[in-house]
Parts: structure tokens; C-alpha cells; sequence
């Protein structure tokens, strides 16, 4: 996605290299060398060594003089979003409702680059194992939110560029990998209005999603919702849970 140019005067460097330090960290690199981190971020050992070092006197990482983690103090910047953005606390009277009405775990989603990131959430009373945590990142393309999302991108040429430059991995047997069909899921998504996914990210989980818009139109977020696909066919999924995901996504934009 593409962002605006920012003036070289306004530019400082040394945030952007201690964030992609921090960003480097994940589940194969939870713990890092000052090469290993060098080595993911494009910069020296020399610099990294110290960035890291830096990062460990602020309590974001800890070491043992060879490799570096990530502290709980990292969740304080991650968490500082849900604290102060207006759209989790919006949505959430509206998830609440939702949810009791359909029996299902309901949530709002926004693209962040090319990734899904889930900012409100509320469960089902009846115990699942298909949720998703507040923060929770996925490939946008595995999920019914993100489909809907991308499908109602303004700039659906660069949609189709990013997935002609990207790799899609299989998640479950069903994971659709073909950019064909990707492409195909979009264009059906955005005819019909809403997205429905099934098998993608976790075998026996259905999705289904529709985009949710502000008052001037434009798509801003997914509502959606995960479902055990059990006995109940696609079809009889769209008709018990589509128009009350609709109706809350109606509902929404009028305050969002």
C-alpha cells in the first residue's frame, strides 16, 4: 500500500531502524543474536549490537550478553492502540449485540498493509476453538474479512499486483493458493456484498464477513464472524447469520 512521501527533514532514521529491530522478532526468531537481528533488518552487527543494547536499557528486550528477546514492555506500544483508538470502543456495544443474537464470536478487522489485524472482538456464550485475540495478524486473503476488505479496496490494481508479487502459503488442504482464485474470491465478494471462506486458515472453520462503512461511504473496517461448519451447509450459514451481520454493519455506519 502505498503512503504518501515524507520530507527527508522530517525523517528519523534511527526510529525506523529501532522499530524493524523490534519488528524482526516472531515466532522462528523469538530469541536473536546482534547478526541474526543484522541480518533480518539490513543493518551492520556493529549497529544492531547497539540497538538491541539500547532496547534492553528501556526494558523492550532482555539478554544474556549473546542473544536478545522481546520483554512484555513491548505490549505497552501494541496496547496503547486499543487504549486510545476511537473504533474498538465504538464498535463494541454493537459486537455485544451481535453476538447474543447470532450465538457466534463476532469481530471488527482492518487491513494493516497486507495483513488482517483483529481490534474488537466479542464471544459467543458456548465454548469455540475458533476465535481470534485482540491483535491477532493473519494473510488477508485466508479470512472472510480480509476478502471483503480487499475486494472493496480503492485501488484494486494494486491488490492485484501485490498478490501477483506474493506467495501463498496452504494453511489447511483447502487453502486456496491460486492467485486466480484468490482474484475470484474478491470479484464474487465485492458482487455480492459480503465474503464467505471456508477451510482456509483451520480446517472445519467457516467465515463470513461484510464490509463495514462510515457515513460518507467508504469502506473502513470488516464485521465478521466465525462459525464451526459441523452439520449446517454454506447456505444455511448465510441465512441465519447475513442479514444480522448486515443490519450491524447498517447500524455502525452511523456512528463510525
Amino acid at each position: 500500500m502505498d503512503r504518501a512521501p515524507l520530507d527527508r527533514r522530517d525523517w528519523i532514521a534511527g526510529l525506523e531502524k529501532g522499530l524493524a529491530i523490534l519488528e524482526a522478532f516472531d515466532n522462528e526468531h523469538a530469541r536473536m543474536t546482534p547478526s541474526e537481528a543484522a541480518a533480518r533488518t539490513g543493518l551492520t552487527r556493529t549497529a544492531a549490537r547497539r540497538y538491541l543494547l539500547t532496547l534492553e536499557h528501556l526494558g523492550y528486550v532482555s539478554g544474556d550478553g549473546k542473544q536478545f528477546g522481546l520483554t512484555p514492555r513491548v505490549l505497552r506500544v501494541g496496547w496503547s492502540y486499543f487504549d486510545s483508538a476511537r473504533l474498538p470502543k465504538l464498535v463494541q456495544p454493537y459486537l455485544q449485540q451481535l453476538s447474543a443474537r447470532i450465538n457466534e464470536s463476532v469481530y471488527v478487522s482492518v487491513l494493516d498493509e497486507w495483513e488482517l489485524v483483529f481490534i474488537a472482538r466479542n464471544s459467543a456464550s458456548r465454548v469455540m476453538s475458533t476465535g481470534f485475540v485482540l491483535g491477532a495478524r493473519v494473510p488477508a486473503p485466508l479470512t472472510s474479512a480480509g476478502i471483503v476488505l480487499l475486494a472493496h479496496w480503492p485501488d484494486s490494481e494494486a491488490v492485484r499486483r501485490w498478490l501477483v508479487e506474493s506467495e501463498l502459503h496452504p494453511f489447511t488442504p483447502h487453502t486456496v493458493t491460486s492467485k486466480t482464485g484468490v482474484l475470484d474470491s474478491l470479484q464474487t465478494a465485492r458482487a455480492n456484498g459480503y465474503a464467505i471462506v471456508e477451510q482456509q486458515l483451520q480446517s472445519g472453520v467457516r467465515g463470513l464477513a461484510v464490509p463495514v462503512k462510515n457515513r460518507h461511504g467508504e469502506v473502513i473496517a470488516a464485521l465478521s464472524t466465525n462459525m464451526p461448519i459441523d452439520k449446517e451447509s454454506a447456505e444455511k450459514a448465510i441465512q441465519r447469520v447475513l442479514a444480522p451481520l448486515q443490519e450491524a454493519a447498517l447500524a455502525l455506519m452511523n456512528v463510525v
